[in-house]
């Protein structure tokens, strides 16, 4: 072996890496879609900007999406600091192709950067964005699982 191999965990042995990527990117959708809820909620209510809302959805879809990660390794006794470096490395590159994908396929819907939350247009276009967002991160995450980078805890 040479020494690059040693530089990350070896690759998960005895589980399928898809379903791995699978977890890990379903995990990423739910911290990314609470974000992208409440952001956009808060966004509408405060009446802020189209490219303010954008900022705090895509914010907030990272705030909850590394809180969500980072939740399990603070309960297995990992420091903060720990915790938030292993999520920041492990999970930094799927949130973001997920929060990028879904803001580009939302925004270029038509009409949907002035439907409001009560609006079917609204939740179709959240809904197609994170469905294109998650088709988007699971290669991520699948390459990250089987490169030994990332690992589903």
């Amino acid at each position: 072996m040479n020494e690059h191999q040693h530089a990350h965990p070896p690759p998960v042995h005895g589980v399928h890496h898809g379903k791995l990527a699978l977890s890990a990117t379903l995990h990423c959708l739910f911290g990314c879609s609470v974000g992208e809820v409440i952001g956009m909620a808060v966004g509408m209510a405060l009446l802020l900007s189209n490219a303010a809302t954008i900022v705090l959805t895509v914010s907030l879809g990272f705030v909850f999406g590394f809180g969500l990660g980072m939740l399990p390794l603070l309960r297995a006794g990992f420091s903060f600091g720990r915790a938030f470096k292993q999520v920041l490395i492990a999970e930094a590159l799927s949130i973001a192709v997920m929060e990028g994908v879904e803001v580009l396929v939302a925004i270029n819907i038509p009409g949907v950067m002035e439907a409001q939350v009560t609006e079917p247009l609204f939740w179709g276009s959240m809904v197609l964005g994170l469905t294109a967002g998650f088709a988007a991160a699971y290669p991520v995450n699948y390459i990250l699982i089987s490169k030994g980078i990332r690992h589903q805890h």
